[in-house]
């Protein structure tokens, strides 16, 4: 018995910096791998006791509870901005946000554009459903053209509703960004892709490269009213196509 839990024989455990507190994400959120990908990634860095999160209002306003780093509560949208103030004052700290999309890509459209223009050091972590997720799954910003939510029962239609948007497009064109990417982490490979896209940002910002920006594709599958295995190809057969993986921009090797 012993054999079986040696450290050699170990294979996964809960990340040292996760709180045993039981999570509030629904059953198959993606909210959940990219805690712990962030958990991760503070400890390999030596950063636990200068990281610092901003969270905001939305299916992450309780992010500060699951992992035992500094966070500091921004008001909706308003976390790009908090985390510049955290940033210029101890520009020794990580310091990054943790936002959804209708926080960031629609409340949030003009904290996150200005502080990714002007460059500020910080990382922007985006996890896009494509829908809001926790005040009863409204049309975002980032809804698929003829997907179908509780504001919009018959689907996006552009003529309505306009088109999505591709804020992380608009984010690669920016001279203040060092490091955009488009992730997911509905695969074992993909959650491995993603932990190093945001291990590149979270290093970026702390050899003052610019602003990084790192977008998750991800799944709501209270939202979207499948099962976690169903949204999973779902996203796969149509968040893709909008929302197409990789690095946008990469300068932090100049």
């Amino acid at each position: 018995m012993n054999d079986i839990i040696s450290p050699e024989n170990l294979v996964y455990k809960k990340p040292d910096l996760m709180n045993d507190t039981p999570m509030h994400y629904c059953a198959g959120c993606s909210h959940g791998v990219v805690h712990k990908l962030v958990a991760e990634v503070i400890a390999e860095m030596g950063m636990e006791d200068k990281a610092v999160g901003v969270c905001p209002v939305g299916c992450a306003v309780f992010a500060y509870r699951y992992l035992d780093i500094d966070w500091q509560e921004a008001p909706h949208g308003r976390a790009p901005a908090l985390a510049t103030g955290i940033k210029r004052l101890w520009p020794d700290r990580l310091v990054f946000t943790y936002q959804g999309d209708g926080d960031l890509a629609c409340i949030g459209t003009c904290e996150t554009i200005h502080a990714l223009n002007r460059g500020e050091h910080i990382a922007i972590i985006f996890i896009n459903n494509a829908i809001y997720g926790m005040t009863g799954g409204q049309m975002a910003p980032t809804t698929l053209i003829g997907q179908k939510t509780s504001t919009c029962p018959y689907g996006r239609d552009p003529k309505i509703h306009g088109w999505p948007l591709n804020i992380t497009e608009m984010a690669a064109m920016l001279p203040g960004t060092c490091y955009v990417t488009r992730q997911s982490v509905e695969t074992v490979a993909a959650i491995r892709q993603a932990k190093k896209a945001i291990r590149k940002a979270f290093d970026a910002s702390m050899t003052g490269k610019g602003s990084s920006l790192v977008e998750i594709v991800s799944t709501c599958n209270s939202g979207w009213k499948l099962p976690p295995v169903k949204a999973n190809k779902w996203m796969e057969e149509n968040m893709f196509k909008q929302y197409p993986k990789g690095d946008l921009k990469d300068t932090t090797n100049e």
